[in-house]
């Protein structure tokens, strides 16, 4: 079965049960992975969690919001009702979730994945460096536009802190500009730098009609236009889409971000130079493994940076076809 199958499937699943995760009959441990939406992207964190939740020896459960930052506030809401273990969270607006996080923090185990929330008091964040991933994407976009040219930046919002990091590095790393994390370039403000030409950054807040006219709006006002890079993993399928009604596929160069199965089909294709890929299926594992010993007061398993990096990958033509097959065999869906 295809990777898409079992996305939405699993993604079915999780609309239906919503924000109510069933209570642990068992007597084990209850720890819950809350993503920050529907995406296939969390498919594939909720496949780590399902992994390890009986290798520790916990009941684990995935919950997707679907609903933004106000759905992913009541789930929290909700499973502390509920007493549980733990809690891994990746925070939809994390400067303005302090309360709930702490609040959290103070009730159960709290910890982020994906998109942290350093100045609330969870205990330690799991993922990739953003900042350092979107350099590497920048480095994907001066592959592919060697003579430089006008990129649009596509992003669901601007909110999040892996969201603000990532985008910052990818611009960065476009114009080759020394290493800052702190250095942040409004999202309206044209950059002309290096040969390059960066018109801007277009949220769409997980609207995906949303992310299709801003495609749609970037070709008509900007017919020049050389690249386009989609940092969220369901950006770069509509780009993709949207080129192709257009007659631009192939003449726009495309970046991606994630491992969505048009993004890698792409660049098997060669319609997309390339992208940058978490580890999702970690996130959820992982979680699951330091919830659980953290819950036994084994708190070794935090390192003093209080963070537990799970390095992002550049994927091309090249090794695409390993890529995918690694993917397809850690969820199951090899043939």
């Amino acid at each position: 079965m295809k990777l898409i199958l079992l996305s939405l499937a699993v993604l079915s699943a999780m609309a239906v049960s919503g924000c109510k995760p069933s209570g642990s009959g068992s007597g084990k441990k209850k720890v819950v992975f809350v993503s920050n939406g529907v995406d296939p992207f969390w498919t594939n964190a909720a496949a780590g969690v399902r992994d390890a939740g009986p290798k520790f020896d916990v009941d684990a459960e995935t919950i997707m919001p679907t609903e933004g930052v106000a759905d992913q506030k009541r789930i929290i809401e909700d499973l502390l009702t509920k007493g549980v273990d733990g809690i891994s969270v990746s925070p939809i607006d994390p400067a303005n979730q302090n309360d709930i996080l702490n609040t959290a923090a103070g009730r159960t185990k709290l910890i982020t994945n994906d998109s942290d929330a350093p100045t609330s008091n969870r205990l330690v964040y799991i993922g990739m460096d953003n900042y350092k991933a979107g350099r590497m994407t920048g480095e994907l976009v001066r592959e592919a536009l060697p003579q430089g040219g006008a990129v649009m930046i596509f992003i669901g919002r601007m909110e999040q802190d892996n969201a603000k990091t990532r985008r910052q590095g990818t611009i960065d790393g476009i114009l080759g500009r020394p290493e800052d994390p702190t250095r942040f370039d409004p999202a309206g403000t044209i950059i002309e730098e290096a040969g390059f030409k960066i018109m801007g950054t277009l949220t769409d807040n997980f609207d995906r009609g949303k992310t299709k006219a801003n495609v749609e709006d970037t070709l008509s006002k900007y017919p020049d236009i050389a690249g386009m890079v989609g940092l969220f993993g369901y950006n770069p399928p509509i780009i993709i889409e949207v080129l192709a009604q257009a007659g631009k596929l192939g003449k726009v160069k495309v970046i991606g971000f994630d491992e969505n199965e048009a993004t890698l089909a792409g660049i098997q294709k060669g319609t997309v130079h390339g992208t940058v890929v978490q580890n999702p299926y970690m996130y959820g594992y992982k979680s699951v493994e330091v919830l659980s010993e953290l819950i036994k007061g084994n708190t070794s398993v935090i390192p003093a940076n209080k963070m537990i990096d799970i390095p992002a990958r550049q994927i091309r033509k090249d090794n695409v076809d390993t890529f995918w097959a690694e993917l397809k065999k850690t969820l199951g869906t090899a043939k």
